[in-house]
């Protein structure tokens, strides 16, 4: 396959790639805007923080996948993608270690005044007096804002740290995240009302999307306390950076930030942020998951996604309908020979049935199989007696959904 790499990967991922006989084409410069000269022809994409807009799918001629070598995927145009027939799989839950390590650091340098210390420091001055003064975490209460691998890793350290941790309780919420939460040490309150009002710290771990932009506005930061502390690793348009400013000049709020609505695309560049340069706020420079170990998990990661490409079954991918649309499923024994399912499908469109899913299934020995065919609505008797009579069918049945 040809594979372009719009963000750097190590030289061991490529020459891993280029061992499996794919044609590896490295241009880590590349941004939105160009990368639309220089996508067509290539199978593969991977990109890290390059935007990738509907201009640029439309310019891939043979674009099958776009893996996004991290977590978060909001800078691809994922419905356009799907409307391309272009699987965007992410790479989740690697870099979820470095991600809370970062939330951790930042929200003791808030606690004990890290950065403004060692400011002075550089700039000569000792003051003992002013950054004695720290409030410590041992008993506080930490609200975890999004219940997935970084906030839960998070909880795990807050824990260590003899911190109470609670998160808002969620119908549907699946078992297995329930259990791993509360082996964390999440303890579950009622709403998000609740969490705000009891909780000393606030820490932010949701995914950039329409519901959580803007969700931290000035109606979230007036029903926590005046003396709290929050914490964004997440995305920063989920913050009201205007909104959060109001709230630590008339308050003792105060944040600690990874992420800004409006940072810069590219690693340098010239950054003016009036939130950041607050002085109630601790910033880093949207670091969370650069570390080496995250950045080498997530490589292999990235790797896994292209070989499972590669075999047929695409992993973690985004855009596919989480729930296909199905009525029914045919389920078609057949003798293990070349055309059988083509004349199925054939009987199947001329009736107009829209297949959702398809799988089929190999007996041992090769001389039956067995395809499973999620369809758009009931079939009608004479399309099973059709199928039925197709030769080298062995049995038709019909399960309604």
């Amino acid at each position: 396959m040809k594979v372009l790499l719009a963000d750097a990967l190590p030289d061991a991922a490529v020459q891993q790639l280029e061992a499996a006989g794919d044609d590896v084409t490295s241009l880590p410069d590349l941004n939105a805007d160009t990368l639309s000269d220089a996508v067509a022809g290539h199978e593969v994409l991977v990109v890290r923080s390059t935007r990738v807009t509907a201009t640029a799918l439309e310019a891939a001629d043979k674009l099958g996948l776009i893996v996004r070598a991290g977590a978060g995927t909001n800078t691809i145009d994922l419905d356009r993608a799907a409307e391309l027939g272009i699987f965007v799989c992410n790479v989740p839950g690697k870099n979820a270690l470095a991600v809370a390590e970062l939330t951790m650091g930042l929200l003791i340098a808030v606690d004990r005044h890290i950065a403004a210390g060692t400011a002075d420091l550089r700039a000569g001055t000792w003051n003992k007096k002013a950054y004695a003064k720290a409030d410590g975490l041992f008993g506080r209460r930490m609200g975890i804002i999004g219940v997935g691998d970084i906030g839960i890793a998070v909880a795990a350290r807050a824990c260590a740290f003899g911190i109470d941790v609670v998160a808002v309780t969620k119908p549907g919420r699946g078992h297995a995240t329930v259990a791993r939460a509360e082996a964390a040490g999440i303890q579950w309150v009622h709403d998000l009302d609740e969490l705000l009002a009891i909780c000393d710290i606030i820490s932010l771990h949701v995914p950039g999307a329409p519901n959580t932009k803007g969700m931290v506005d000035a109606d979230f930061l007036a029903k926590i306390k005046d003396d709290a502390i929050l914490l964004n690793t997440s995305r920063g348009d989920v913050v009201d950076e205007a909104a959060l400013i109001d709230a630590m000049d008339s308050r003792s709020i105060r944040a600690g930030l990874d992420v800004f609505a409006d940072e810069p695309a590219t690693s340098t560049a010239p950054f003016d942020s009036t939130v950041a340069k607050h002085p109630s706020v601790v910033a880093t420079h949207h670091v969370g998951a650069s570390t080496e170990q995250a950045q080498n998990a997530v490589t292999d990661g990235t790797l896994e996604a292209i070989d499972a490409y590669r075999t047929g079954s695409p992993i973690n991918c985004v855009n596919l309908d989480p729930v296909p649309t199905r009525a029914a499923t045919l389920t078609v024994r057949h003798h293990d020979r070349v055309g059988v399912l083509a004349n199925v499908l054939q009987a199947l469109r001329k009736e107009q049935l829209n297949v959702s899913n398809m799988q089929n299934r190999v007996f041992a020995g090769s001389k039956a199989a067995v395809a499973s065919i999620d369809v758009g609505h009931l079939p009608t008797q004479k399309l099973i007696d059709e199928v039925t009579l197709l030769e080298d069918v062995i049995y038709v049945s019909v399960t309604p959904a």
